[in-house]
């Protein structure tokens, strides 16, 4: 960003950020601009479309010595292809093909070579290692907006642009491609080499970024890709996999790359029995909820205009879309019989929270959270999941008669949680499920769930034990005319000093003080964490206090400049409320609410407390970040380093 823009921000964010100290949780909901050309979502059949329940699974080459397979490899691409995500009978403009354009990976699966968005599942076992050849064969532009006035990955040295900026499309072509992509295993306690950090991005004619890596134990995999290396010593999980190149997250996984990554262990009693009682694509079944808009020709639709355009050109505070897309398909539905069935539900939207219930009022058991199963069992009728968040649940059917339609509702408001209410007739439905005498789903038998469901979660919550090690950081945004400029944790930017360097097999707890009007999901690379606590404070107070202890340094920060933290402790209210039961469990990302200091405890160590098997301290290190992406994309990210 050159010295005028800075400057700016700069000026704009402190005149207005007396308007935040003033005003610190009222600033208004901002609204997507209006936009000439797309789908009405209410003329979308809903239910027609068939969801995709046994999405494929990518077939390893396994290396196998005296019998036993001691390592998986992979080879995958990412691949330009368009799909059916619309259903039949949906009002398109004359002569359009009804399919969408997408970006997804490609690669070997049990039904073939298959390409698609969401993309195949990888099935790994714990204890056998994975190596995934990473392709990117995205030859063409980015058919998304990419905003050259944020930080990104910039492949082609493009440097400062200037106002007056070029209306999208066409924006600008040596931004448009070619196309950085990374892979990020979300969820993995992986080496950082492996890790598919920001900067670690490639290109399909062979430009990387500043951190790229390959791992040294594979042969040369050419110039437009990169082995990546997934130890899967960590707990039976349902992590994802997704793009994270620096700036470009946001458009890179609108345009549909990303896919699960399950992790079985056939050792634990858990994982052991579900894996046998629940079959995957027939009674186990992942649920990927994504928001997606269309123009009236079924092309996706993303902002092309910024909020505060004259700064940044294309980029949006949030993205919210006007339908619901489960797998691939836009309000689908699911054949089930009379019977129980395990979902894996990940929210892999840009910003959509979800509020996730039955429109029967039927309850259903929560057994898992990203980093694997829970301490106990927990049955409810409604559950809040944010981007980046997996909810492992049980559903029990069983008692359902036969011809009965059910809606998977959601009533979370957007942005969350003072934005406006889902609309009951469009977002307010995820799906339905069909109560059916047979169906290629069928039910499985009462599960008897042994205990303890965790058995390295034991004891009172949190498990890990307290700890003198303790960071404070905030969540604060910078404000514009029109809204945020961007948002950052502790005032600072991506490029900023690193401030967090915890030494390895150290815990810590990370107290983090909202100051923003949003619930900020927030993520960490390689080490899980739990939830300590949530406690409100006084926000104008603290915001008044932080501000006047860093002046006359004003957020955004120099990059040469170390903010100084303030203990939220003289500024509480009321009392501290404990993990959620749904949170009691090991997690990589986290609600964390505005007007609330959130604490969490982070142990940088394997979940059991041994050492990883790998260096972390080696390498280009990891990040933290709001798993907004649309946040992430404008500084809401954090690199930081493990220690020796």
């Amino acid at each position: 960003m050159n010295d005028k823009i800075s400057k700016s921000i700069r000026a704009t964010s402190i005149t207005l950020t007396i308007l935040l100290i003033a005003l610190p949780l009222l600033w208004p909901a901002f609204a997507i601009p209006p936009a000439t050309g797309l789908l009405d979502p209410k003329t979308i059949p809903k239910y027609v479309n068939q969801l995709i329940a046994n999405i494929p699974i990518y077939t390893p080459t396994d290396i196998i010595v005296n019998g036993i397979v001691i390592e998986q490899d992979y080879e995958v691409h990412m691949v330009s292809l368009t799909e059916q995500i619309l259903p039949t009978g949906t009002p398109l403009t004359p002569g359009s093909s009804g399919l969408t354009k997408v970006w997804g990976y490609q690669g070997l699966t049990n039904i073939g070579e298959f390409a698609h968005s969401p993309s195949a599942s990888f099935v790994a076992t714990r204890g056998v290692p994975v190596y995934v050849k990473w392709v990117n064969d995205i030859t063409e532009p980015q058919f998304l907006p990419v905003d050259p006035t944020l930080m990104w990955a910039d492949p082609n040295n493009m440097g400062t642009v200037t106002q007056p900026y070029n209306p999208f499309p066409p924006g600008y072509p040596l931004a448009q491609s070619p196309v950085p992509l990374v892979p990020h295993l979300h969820g993995g306690e992986v080496p950082s080499i492996s890790d598919g950090g920001p900067n670690e991005w490639f290109t399909s004619n062979g430009i990387h970024g500043p951190t790229y890596n390959t791992n040294p134990n594979k042969p040369n995999p050419g110039t437009n890709a990169a082995w990546f290396y997934y130890p899967n010593e960590q707990q039976a999980a349902t992590l994802w996999y997704h793009d994270h190149a620096l700036g470009m997250t946001r458009l890179n996984v609108m345009s549909g790359l990303a896919g699960y990554y399950i992790l079985r262990d056939p050792a634990n009693p858990t994982d052991s029995y579900l894996s046998g009682h629940f079959t995957y694509g027939v009674n186990e079944i992942p649920l990927a909820i994504q928001d997606r808009s269309f123009y009236a020709d079924g092309s996706l639709w993303f902002p092309t205009v910024g909020i505060n355009p004259t700064v940044h050109p294309y980029w949006f505070p949030e993205f919210f879309g006007n339908t619901i897309m489960v797998n691939g398909k836009v309000w689908p539905n699911l054949d089930v019989t009379p019977g129980w069935y395990r979902f894996r539900v990940l929210d892999g939207s840009n910003a959509r929270f979800y509020t996730l219930s039955f429109d029967n009022k039927m309850p259903f058991t929560v057994i898992g959270t990203e980093g694997g199963y829970l301490m106990a069992p927990f049955t409810t009728t409604s559950i809040t999941i944010a981007p980046g968040e997996r909810a492992d649940i049980l559903v029990d059917f069983s008692a359902i008669p036969v011809g009965t339609k059910i809606i998977l509702k959601n009533t979370a408001r957007a942005p969350f949680p003072g934005g406006a209410p889902a609309d009951p007739q469009t977002v307010g439905q995820i799906m339905q499920f069909t109560v059916k005498a047979t169906s290629a789903t069928p039910g499985a038998l009462a599960p008897t769930l042994p205990t303890p469901l965790n058995p390295i979660l034991t004891g009172v919550w949190p498990t890990l034990a307290p700890t003198t090690n303790k960071r404070i950081m905030t969540l604060f945004e910078i404000p514009g005319a029109a809204g945020p400029l961007m948002v950052t944790i502790n005032g600072q930017r991506f490029s900023g000093l690193v401030t967090e360097t915890p030494k390895v097999g150290t815990t810590e707890d990370w107290i983090i003080v909202n100051l923003t009007p949003d619930t900020h999901p927030i993520h960490t690379h390689l080490a899980t964490f739990q939830v300590v606590s949530r406690q409100s404070f006084q926000v104008k107070k603290y915001t008044t206090d932080w501000l006047a202890l860093n002046a006359p340094n004003t957020p955004p920060f120099t990059d040469t400049y170390a903010p100084v933290s303030l203990d939220p402790t003289p500024y509480l209210q009321g009392k501290a409320i404990g993990a959620l039961p749904n949170e009691m469990g090991w997690k990589d990302t986290v609600q964390m609410n505005p007007g609330e200091v959130t604490i969490i405890r982070i142990r940088f160590t394997q979940q059991d407390g041994t050492a990883y098997t790998f260096d972390p301290t080696t390498g280009p290190g990891y990040v933290w970040h709001c798993h907004i992406v649309d946040h992430e994309d404008n500084e809401m990210m954090r690199p930081y380093i493990v220690t020796p």
